[in-house]
């Protein structure tokens, strides 16, 4: 048995150094030992008493084992000693051993274990050597959790800024929309008598025609001016309120491509507005005309004096398709990727930054889709898919 002993300990990185005198004597040292699945080596904190050298099967080494804080730290197979470093510094057990398959270990007691590091050098050397490779994977182990560990906290630390940045963001706009809804409120009414005033005057037979063009600009502005505060109140209340009714699609187009060509004020920019396959369908006449008003004042501005800009609606499998198209300045990635956020504009000739938002949360609440592709230097494309309500 001693002779397989030595064959065994040859194959042990522990001792695969030593010569076989000095496997012949630690040989004579070991016993044998069996040990049955779940049955425990030795428990965290026993006093030391053996030192073990796996031969068969697979032990598992647990920290504050049978405690709600129980780890397991790693798994072991043949040829992986223990206990040496108990027995050296003579303190209590670090961890528990238990065996997770049927296991058989050579066994040197602590009396004949210490015998041999005393009186035999290489046998002592192959400890230390043992024993400092424990203490260096060790500190790696340590280094390396303590890294993972700081990684973990930089990361949660950054998600706590993001959010405690989010937060002071929220709270800005919540107070901002609340008191532009007050503000909004009372501008909404001197809009209203503007544009009264206005239509009293262009009734007026009387009215030269160059003061009748004074009054439709009036009109114009103050409907813009109407639709802006009606932006900041959708955003300030956070919600959009919609009314469906029937709307044809001829007259619709013919409004707007009317109120883009008197703003473009280039006859070398082309208009093209059309309808395919669907004549009258059902949305909130207002909020898509805002929509389609917002995305060709961006069109407008991204053309500059030249270009074309179309807008065309179509049936789409289950959908009512608008196409806005312009062959401007396009968008670069950076700002396609900002394009929806609030009080975000990277046009030159300024805007509130809500306009794409409101784009946006007009076509979520008619349950729709809207899409962008755009780069610099070959124009935008939004495509919007509403759920198609025909009469």
């Amino acid at each position: 048995m001693s002779q397989d002993y030595i064959r065994f300990l040859k194959t042990v990185p522990f001792f695969s150094h030593l010569e076989n005198e000095y496997l012949d004597e630690l040989a004579r040292y070991c016993r044998e030992e069996s040990f049955a699945p779940g049955e425990i080596l030795f428990r965290e904190g026993d006093a030391a008493d053996r030192f073990f050298i796996m031969m068969k099967g697979q032990v598992e080494v647990w920290k504050s084992y049978g405690t709600p804080d129980a780890d397991l730290l790693t798994v072991h197979g043949p040829g992986k000693p223990f206990g040496e470093m108990a027995l050296v510094d003579a303190m209590p057990r670090y961890a528990t051993l238990k065996a997770r398959s049927s296991v058989t270990t050579l066994v040197i007691h602590e009396e004949e274990f210490l015998r041999l590091i005393r009186d035999n050098s290489a046998v002592a050397l192959a400890v230390i050597r043992s024993l400092s490779a424990m203490v260096r994977r060790s500190n790696d182990t340590l280094l390396e959790d303590l890294k993972q560990r700081n990684l973990k906290l930089e990361q949660a630390l950054k998600e706590l800024q993001e959010a405690q940045d989010q937060l002071i963001q929220q709270e800005r706009l919540s107070n901002l929309g609340k008191f532009s809804s007050m503000i909004l409120h009372d501008i909404r009414n001197p809009i209203s008598i503007v544009q009264g005033y206005a239509e009293i005057l262009k009734r007026s037979e009387e009215l030269p025609q160059k003061h009748r063009e004074y009054v439709e600009n009036i009109m114009s502005e103050s409907e813009r001016l109407a639709g802006l505060a009606n932006e900041f109140l959708d955003y300030s209340r956070g919600e959009i309120r919609l009314d469906f009714s029937p709307v044809e699609l001829g007259p619709f187009l013919e409004k707007l491509e009317a109120l883009v060509r008197k703003r473009v004020g280039s006859k070398k920019v082309r208009l093209k507005f059309e309808h395919q396959g669907v004549t009258t369908a059902i949305f909130d006449h207002a909020r898509i005309f805002r929509v389609l008003v917002n995305l060709t004042e961006n069109a407008r501005k991204a053309l500059g004096r030249e270009g074309e800009l179309s807008v065309r609606f179509d049936e789409y499998q289950d959908s009512l398709r608008i196409v806005v198209r312009d062959t401007g300045e396009g968008m670069s990635p950076e700002v396609l990727a900002h394009v929806f956020e609030p009080f975000y504009s990277s046009s030159k000739q300024g805007g509130t930054g809500l306009g794409m938002l409101i784009v946006k949360n007009i076509v979520e609440a008619h349950h729709g889709d809207i899409d962008i592709t755009s780069s610099p230097g070959k124009g935008t494309e939004i495509t919007i898919l509403l759920p198609l309500r025909k009469i």
